[in-house]
């Protein structure tokens, strides 16, 4: 029997984002009991980065998922519904018609897990230590239309923008803009290793070996007050070497739920079985995979060559022969099911074509074959990353036109040096702070960005960004959204890949999992509970 289900929400109108959302109503849930969940996930402490879990520091998926759990923000994404909702806040909410005040009041009686009180102060600290601190991970640049922070009284919070932001209440969402406890979180320096503390749903605390996270239990928080119900008493989560034995641990009962990643022969093998005792969650993702690029660099400097990748890879034959049916082609920056989303690279390049690149390179006087190292990391993005980018090799280097290496690096390492332009060429992932497209533009193309690149467009960052994010209807902003992405498509600063699907599989008594991974890949381990055997 097929026992994969579909976590599908209701679409509210054709470019609306399809979101499976976290969420839950005031109060706390049933006593679930302890829900045992594995994850692949790497979460290490090194020199070039010791603060893995400060909220000011870390921007990647996995650190976010362990901090969404313990320290709270002011707003949320709901369950179902893809515009956020006040989390720790009581209300938010623009106060004027430009979209430069906004305004939150917290709700009564918030504590921080020791039981000290959670006031506007504490939130107003925590937003200025990100920004002051601005970390070279770039996890700053999300709160960068903050011009200043006002609080007036214990429970009121005024922000005042620099310019119109309407996907600032996105932006309080993300764990940037997380609350922490002024008493462990020093205003101008990092908390390295692996401690959190916040006031969210959970407590947290980790097994650490070798600087490596070996596992992470939660808690349920009792002085935990906000819009989210907690479903168990506690989590345990372990983290495995790689998928296999995260599979194994599954199928002998040792572990309840099986998160990020699984290989695309589990996800397979899971959706056609007959054993009842394990189902499948199939949900839409709005992940994307892409290459990036040192503009400066010599090899790829010179933009004909990267439009020569461009016209010669072929997303389709890349993603059936890795992905199968788990993974899309992407044309854009802008996943398909987003609101703005063009085909540009489709619209200016078609299908591939080893004669069209070789005109490009010949046109601008590049001879060939173009030599580089292609560098991708080997333990983020799930086991099925090696081949994908012996793929890419391959289909590169039988247009003759290229000669690539590969290079395989832990992302311990292969991250620092990306951001330190040490890799000229190379594949990345991204996992989205929240459904809108701004997020899928601003991060790479806005200064600052979160790859250190070094490509710059005036008239996207001072003319087309601003314009859309003046625009509260999103619908309202899609003429400035595909400017950008045509441009994009012109330049290839980065190159789009494929958009993936996201899975959760789970044992048969387990309540939620359907709710357990939003469509931003935001894990809500709240939503888990022992239930009826189905």
């Amino acid at each position: 029997m097929n026992r994969k289900t579909l976590a599908l929400a209701a679409i509210a109108g054709a470019l609306t984002p399809v979101l499976a959302a976290c969420g839950g109503s005031d109060g706390e849930g049933k006593d679930g009991g302890t829900v045992v969940v594995g994850t692949t996930d790497r979460f290490t402490a090194t020199k070039e980065e010791p603060a893995p879990l400060d909220p000011a520091y870390t921007y990647d998926t996995n650190a976010w998922n362990l901090l969404r759990q313990t320290v709270q923000t002011l707003m949320t994404q709901p369950r179902g519904d893809g515009l956020p909702v006040p989390e720790a806040a009581r209300s938010c909410s623009f106060t004027d018609k430009g979209n430069e005040r906004y305004v939150c009041e917290l709700r009564d009686g918030l504590k921080f897990a020791d039981g000290s009180d959670v006031t506007a102060a504490d939130v107003k600290y925590s937003i200025e230590r990100s920004l002051g601190i601005s970390a070279e991970t770039g996890v700053a640049s999300l709160l960068n239309t903050i011009d200043t922070i006002e609080t007036q009284g214990t429970r009121n919070i005024v922000f005042h923008l620099k310019t119109a932001d309407a996907t600032f209440p996105y932006k309080l969402a993300t764990p940037v803009a997380g609350i922490v406890n002024p008493k462990k979180y020093a205003k101008d320096k990092l908390r390295n290793g692996f401690q959190v503390d916040g006031s969210g749903p959970y407590t947290f605390k980790a097994a650490v070996k070798d600087n490596t996270v070996t596992s992470v239990t939660y808690v349920r928080n009792p002085l935990y007050k906000g819009s989210l119900k907690v479903n168990n008493s506690q989590v345990d989560m372990r983290v495995f070497e790689d998928a296999d034995a995260m599979g194994s641990a599954i199928e002998e009962g040792d572990i309840d739920v099986m998160t990020r990643t699984m290989s695309p022969s589990q996800i397979q093998k899971l959706d056609t079985s007959s054993d009842d005792s394990v189902h499948l969650v199939e949900m839409p993702g709005l992940e994307i995979r892409y290459l990036g690029f040192d503009t400066h660099a010599p090899t790829v400097r010179t933009k004909a060559v990267r439009q020569a990748m461009a016209q010669v890879i072929d997303r389709y034959a890349l993603v059936s022969k890795v992905y199968g049916t788990q993974a899309d082609p992407l044309y854009s920056l802008v996943p398909a099911g987003v609101v703005g989303h063009s085909n540009a690279f489709f619209n200016k390049y078609g299908n591939p074509s080893v004669d069209r690149a070789r005109g490009l390179l010949n046109a601008a006087g590049i001879k060939t074959p173009v030599k580089f190292t292609l560098h991708y990391t080997t333990d983020h993005y799930g086991t099925a990353t090696k081949q994908e980018f012996e793929v890419l090799r391959k289909q590169l280097n039988d247009s003759r036109l290229f000669d690539v290496t590969l290079q395989g690096h832990p992302w311990a390492t292969f991250r620092p040096a990306e951001q330190k332009g040490e890799y000229d060429v190379y594949g990345m992932g991204w996992f989205p702070d929240f459904p809108d497209p701004d997020n899928f533009l601003a991060p790479f193309l806005d200064k600052n960005n979160i790859l250190g690149s070094p490509y710059s467009n005036t008239t996207i960052q001072k003319t087309l960004i601003p314009q859309s994010r003046r625009m509260q209807d999103r619908l309202e902003a899609a003429r400035s959204l595909t400017r950008i992405q045509d441009t994009v498509a012109e330049d290839v600063p980065v190159l789009p890949l494929w958009q993936g699907k996201q899975y959760i599989a789970a044992r048969d008594d387990i309540t939620g999992s359907e709710y357990a991974l939003n469509s931003s890949s935001v894990l809500c381990l709240w939503e888990l509970s022992h239930g009826v055997s189905q």
